[in-house]
C-alpha cells in the first residue's frame, strides 16, 4: 500500500497498525524527514519501512501512482494532500491509473439491526460526483454492487433514496432518475440485484417503517446500499452516521483499476484503519 505524501499522523499511524496486524504491507512516499519526526511522536519505528523521499505532495502522488502503474504496490493511500491533487494524478490518460470507469465513493458501515446485531451496509457517493445524472447514477450504483459482491453480498439490495416515494416534477427531479435506475435493474441491467426508488432513508433501512407505510419490496427495509441523489445529501448522510451516531466508516473509491484509499480529513484514525482493512479486501478479492 503507497501512502503518498506519508507525513500525515492520523493516515500513518492507521497504516503502521495495518501493518502491525498483518493487514498490509506499507510504502511511505513523501517528506521523510517530517514523516520520521511524526513516526517519533507516535512512539513508531518506521527504519524498516520501504520509503521515497518526496517533498513535494504533488511529486508525491505521482510517484505513488507510478508504483501503481508498475504493480509494485496494489492499492493508493492519500496522506497529507488534497484529494482533488490526488484525483487529478489518478485520471490522468497518459500517467494515472487505467480507469474502470466512473469514479465514485462507496463508504461501509455497520448498521444496527437489533439486540446488538449488525450488519454490513453502503452508502454512495459522498465525495466525488457532485451532481450525477442519469449516466452517472448509473454508473455509480454498478461501482457499489461491485464492491458489496466482492464482500460477499450475492444479491444486492440498493435503495436510491429520495425525500419521497413518489415522483414529483419539476421540483424533485432526482425522484424521476431514481424510478428509472430501477426500472433498468428489473430488466438486467445490474445482474443479480434488487434496486427501489425512489425511497425515503427509513423506510429503506427500517422494517418497521416500510411496515408501517406499506411498502412492499425486496428492498424495504434491508438496503444493502444507500444511494444518495448528490454530493450534498451524500455529505451530510456520510457525516451524520460519522459525527451524530459515531459510526465507524470504511470507504474506497471504486472505479479505478485499483483500490484507492481517500479518507476525509475529519475521519478517524478508527476510519482510516477500517478503510485500509477494505482496501486490502479489495485488493485480494482482485487477485482471485
Amino acid at each position: 500500500m503507497a501512502l503518498a505524501a506519508c507525513a500525515e499522523a492520523h493516515a500513518l499511524g492507521a497504516l503502521l497498525d495495518a501493518m502491525e496486524r498483518g493487514i498490509a504491507q506499507p510504502l511511505l512516499v513523501g517528506d521523510m524527514d517530517q514523516t520520521a519526526r511524526i513516526a517519533a511522536e507516535l512512539g513508531r519505528d518506521i527504519s524498516g519501512i520501504a520509503a521515497v523521499h518526496a517533498p513535494d505532495p504533488r511529486e508525491a502522488v505521482q510517484c505513488a501512482v507510478d508504483m501503481v502503474r508498475r504493480g509494485e504496490a496494489e492499492v493508493l493511500m492519500k496522506g497529507l494532500v488534497n484529494t482533488d491533487v490526488l484525483l487529478r494524478r489518478v485520471l490522468n490518460r497518459a500517467t494515472g491509473l487505467p480507469p474502470k470507469g466512473v469514479l465514485s465513493h462507496v463508504a461501509v458501515f455497520e448498521l444496527p439491526v437489533s439486540g446488538g446485531v449488525t450488519r454490513l451496509a453502503m452508502m454512495t457517493d459522498a465525495a466525488v460526483n457532485i451532481r450525477p445524472n442519469l449516466q452517472r447514477k448509473l454508473e455509480i450504483v454498478h461501482n457499489a454492487v461491485a464492491v458489496a459482491r466482492a464482500l460477499g453480498i450475492a444479491r444486492p439490495r440498493v435503495a436510491m433514496l429520495a425525500a419521497t416515494e413518489k415522483v414529483i416534477l419539476p421540483a424533485m427531479p432526482a425522484t424521476l432518475d431514481a424510478q428509472i435506475v430501477a426500472r433498468m435493474a428489473d430488466q438486467g441491467e445490474f445482474g443479480e440485484a434488487d434496486v427501489a426508488g425512489p425511497m425515503a432513508l427509513d423506510i429503506a433501512i427500517s422494517p418497521d417503517a416500510a411496515a408501517r407505510k406499506g411498502v412492499d419490496h425486496p428492498v424495504a427495509g434491508c438496503a444493502d446500499i444507500l444511494v444518495t441523489p448528490d454530493i450534498e445529501s451524500g455529505n451530510i448522510l456520510y457525516k451524520s452516521l460519522t459525527t451524530l451516531a459515531h459510526a465507524d466508516m470504511a470507504s474506497t473509491m471504486a472505479g479505478s483499476s485499483a483500490p484507492l484509499v481517500v479518507t476525509s480529513r475529519g475521519d478517524s484514525e478508527r476510519s482510516k484503519f477500517c478503510s485500509i482493512a477494505l482496501a486490502g479486501y479489495l485488493a485480494l478479492s482482485a487477485r482471485s
